[in-house]
């Protein structure tokens, strides 16, 4: 099975590089984030020609995720599920397809070390990672994609020393990540390659 990921920054902004990539590509699963765009405005005609079943969740100018699956899912959902005030439906979604768990999120960005913004996106790993425990096992097949918002690694950041107090980078946000990871997860990029320099990472605020 392919599965891609993709941060589209509006899909709406992005729909001819999104249908002619899936044209390209023919990827099994596409899980997108921050597609900025409430549901009743969901671009659902521009991608009627391929063949996807497309699940969705988003807001008005922010977050939104949604995903593109060749195979109907055996099941959809949105959010933690967990009773919380703040749900952020539109920053996780969940599908089961061909018996494989596919989990998409856009981690909050977190803005600056001193925001409230910072301490919510701490706990938002948290929260997902006893999400995890809830809905699936470390036995069973999952995938976690999407926009994680956390350079993990000195290697996956251009000049490390200039970015120690980014939201993205800083030494408790990389701890919180890989406490998440470590429910069960494998970063497969790095298992594959160890020490490349292919970044993941810039800041959302330059070109």
């Amino acid at each position: 099975m392919k599965i891609a990921t993709y941060n589209v920054n509006s899909i709406r902004k992005r729909i001819g590089i999104l249908h002619k990539w899936l044209q390209e590509h023919n990827p099994d699963v596409v899980c997108l984030q921050e597609t900025k765009v409430q549901d009743h405005e969901f671009p659902l005609q521009a991608f009627a020609d391929l063949p996807y079943v497309i699940n969705f969740c988003g807001e008005k100018s922010y977050n939104g995720v949604a995903i593109f699956s060749r195979t109907s899912p055996e099941l959809v959902s949105f959010g933690f599920e967990d009773g919380e005030p703040q749900e952020d439906q539109a920053r996780l979604a969940r599908v089961v397809v061909n018996g494989i768990t596919i989990i998409n999120t856009y981690v909050p960005q977190g803005f600056a070390i001193d925001s409230p913004k910072y301490a919510y996106k701490l706990e938002w790993f948290q929260r997902l990672r006893r999400y995890f425990s809830r809905v699936v096992s470390p036995g069973q097949s999952v995938i976690w994609c999407g926009d994680m918002n956390v350079a993990p690694e000195p290697v996956d950041v251009h000049s490390p020393e200039k970015h120690l107090k980014h939201v993205c980078f800083h030494e408790e946000v990389r701890r919180a990540y890989q406490e998440t990871v470590s429910w069960g997860f494998v970063d497969v990029f790095r298992h594959h390659f160890p020490r490349r320099r292919q970044f993941t990472f810039w800041d959302y605020r330059r070109p």
